[in-house]
């Protein structure tokens, strides 16, 4: 039994970021055309927090209600502060840091150029990275790119082997060359790693439509070997696949059809070499990719226009990262780039949704705080093979936040398409997690990284091992549990063990064929089943609710409950709110009056509770006398 996964988990959200950005063509980042902005997002709880300009020593700070965006538009010296034009090192970054857990998105336009990325935490990011770009085009002929921006002080950069550079942090390593798509990009400490292409054509042989791309990049620990590829509603992408092992077959391609005369792609799925890459087109019913060891699934909209007219929707290149299937999540939190104040010319935004077909009617979205709701606007595409769905919403709101949620698992993703041949798109990576995938372990299903978030009840726990490219030999695998070996379970996959309550430190060693070895860790956490249940509202006990009277609109509520709980409602009035639900922290805001406020929780053992507190809040006015002296 588990409960209660909280967004602190190991996913595209978190509380402190790093950022910089490539150029648009060969233009320079003081031209008045060239737009760049950061969107930050909150779910259910205020944020508060900084954008720091390395460059420049310059801070912005930032305030976000609950359920809402904060949007930053870069001035001329920030843009200059963070554009990187020429192969070196700089010091062209941004650093974000939130009091709670947000979603952060970047955004540069130029005209009709316009690309977004999504942006990692720093505890999504890693030390081994292959590049997923595009080949430059035949005729505009600009460069392929990429960034690398530090997060420790002395971190040593290495391009397929060969040390390029070391790095303080906050310092970015850029650069340009022809197409570098499965170079090998290492560090000693974990780094951001960006493509940025500064003007790709997709395909390369297509007309003379060219856009810059930007989107982060995940570690290699965080591939997989089954992959689902959606389309936007243009009905038809490319996809690159890079192979981070060799011997790697891709063994299951379905919806996609190999390319051939690309510039340095295979043209096998059969015995790829680690950085060697297969180029695909794939149709409106989406692709299902299957491989034997781990690789990198980048998805490019083309510079198109869908036939026929109506509905007349047209492209340009624009590139997202895919995740492994093992990479959804159970919610995810999108920023529009949507606005009135400055020209974004693309009149199209959509979020893209991937789940389960069997469950994909569970899939709701809460904008703005609101209740959640079913999707709209748009048709479910079902992949047989993949058993799974897709699903595109058109969004409206550049205010308000994006909260979609599926108990079973998703992914969404963010894109942009112009109309009228207007040949313009962006598109990212909106939400799913960043587990590590190359050694793992499970506690009763759970990850390893999203323990410490999730709270089991006291009784046998499930533990099972997923390993890269390991035979089981003696002392290949040890288990430890508070630094200490459970010798019993040397070498073992699976294993279980009966805990009482308390908190438990899980470590997993490997040792390879070739004498490697690593560690992960987890932090198990594990409580009585005995029930008992208590809130509090700004901090007041709901047993004294009823003997205080608020001033403030907004009451953050806050829950304790001893024992484990499936299952959390809030009420006020008898009224479910239904986005506080399984929330054991939350706010909103009220209006003056008396709310009889509830609390219901179902436990692991059945049992359930009704805990009650009476609301009272009133505005008061303050009426100040004049006084001449």
């Amino acid at each position: 039994m588990f409960c209660l996964p909280f967004v602190s988990a190991q996913t595209t959200e978190g509380k402190e970021f790093w950022l910089t950005y490539g150029s648009v063509f060969d233009i320079p980042p003081s031209s008045s055309g060239i737009v760049m902005q950061i969107r930050i997002a909150t779910r259910n709880l205020p944020a508060s927090g900084t954008i720091y300009f390395t460059n420049l020593n310059d801070t912005v700070v930032f305030s976000i209600g609950a359920h809402k965006i904060f949007t930053h538009i870069l001035n001329i010296s920030q843009r200059q502060a963070v554009y990187n034009t020429t192969t070196g090192t700089t010091d062209y970054s941004i650093h974000i840091s939130s009091s709670v857990p947000v979603s952060v998105y970047a955004f540069i336009n130029l005209g009709g150029s316009e690309e977004a990325t999504n942006v990692l935490p720093v505890a999504a990011l890693g030390t081994e990275y292959y590049h997923c770009s595009y080949t430059h085009h035949t005729y505009w002929n600009f460069l392929d790119a990429y960034a690398v921006v530090a997060t420790k002080n002395n971190t040593c950069v290495y391009h397929n082997g060969d040390s390029v550079t070391t790095l303080n942090t906050g310092q970015v390593y850029y650069r340009t060359s022809t197409d570098m798509t499965g170079d090998l990009i290492t560090a000693d400490h974990p780094v951001a790693f960006f493509a940025l292409h500064r003007g790709a054509g997709i395909p390369l042989f297509n007309d003379f439509g060219r856009c810059h791309l930007i989107q982060q990049l995940a570690p290699v620990n965080t591939w997989d070997n089954t992959f689902f590829v959606p389309v936007t509603v243009m009905e038809s992408e490319i996809v690159r696949i890079v192979v981070s092992q060799d011997s790697t077959n891709i063994t299951q391609v379905v919806g996609g059809s190999i390319r051939t005369g690309v510039p340095g792609a295979q043209t096998t799925l059969d015995n790829l070499m680690a950085g060697e890459f297969v180029e695909l087109d794939i149709g409106f019913n989406g692709c299902f990719i299957k491989a034997n060891k781990p690789v990198g699934v980048c998805s490019y909209i083309k510079n198109f226009v869908h036939p026929p007219s109506p509905p007349n929707f047209s492209s340009s290149a624009a590139q997202t990262w895919i995740p492994g299937i093992r990479q959804t999540v159970s919610n995810a939190l999108i920023a529009p780039f949507i606005s009135t104040s400055y020209p974004i010319l693309i009149p199209l935004h959509q979020a893209l949704i991937i789940t389960p077909t069997t469950t994909r009617d569970n899939t709701k979205v809460s904008i703005g705080g609101m209740p959640p709701t079913d999707v709209t606007d748009g048709t479910w595409i079902e992949n047989t093979t993949a058993q799974m769905s897709f699903y595109s919403m058109p969004l409206t709101n550049d205010t308000a936040s994006y909260l979609f949620s599926n108990q079973k698992g998703m992914f969404v993703f963010v894109y942009g398409i112009g109309t009228n041949n207007t040949l313009r798109s962006y598109y990212y990576l909106a939400g799913s997690a960043m587990h590590d995938l190359d050694a793992a372990f499970y506690a009763n299903d759970i990850h390893f990284q999203d323990l410490e978030d999730t709270t089991f009840c006291a009784s046998n726990v499930d533990f099972r091992a997923e390993i890269e490219n390991i035979g089981v030999e003696m002392d290949s695998i040890k288990w430890y549990i508070n630094g200490l070996e459970e010798i019993s379970e040397r070498n073992k996959l699976e294993w279980n063990k009966i805990f009482s309550a308390g908190e438990y430190e899980i470590t997993m060693w490997v040792r390879y064929e070739n004498n490697d070895t690593i560690s992960k860790t987890g932090i198990l956490k594990i409580k009585s089943c005995e029930v008992n249940a208590e809130f509090y509202a700004n901090n007041v006990p709901y047993s004294s609710l009823q003997d205080t009277i608020f001033c403030a609109k907004d009451v953050h509520f806050r829950a304790e409950i001893e024992g484990l709980a499936e299952e959390i409602k809030w009420y006020f009035d008898s009224v479910e709110y239904e986005l506080a639900q399984d929330l054991l922290e939350w706010s909103k805001s009220f209006e003056t009056g008396t709310y009889n406020i509830e609390m219901w929780v179902r436990y692991a053992n059945g049992e359930t509770a009704t805990i009650q507190g009476t609301l009272k809040m009133e505005v008061f006015w303050v009426k100040i006398r004049n006084v001449r002296y």
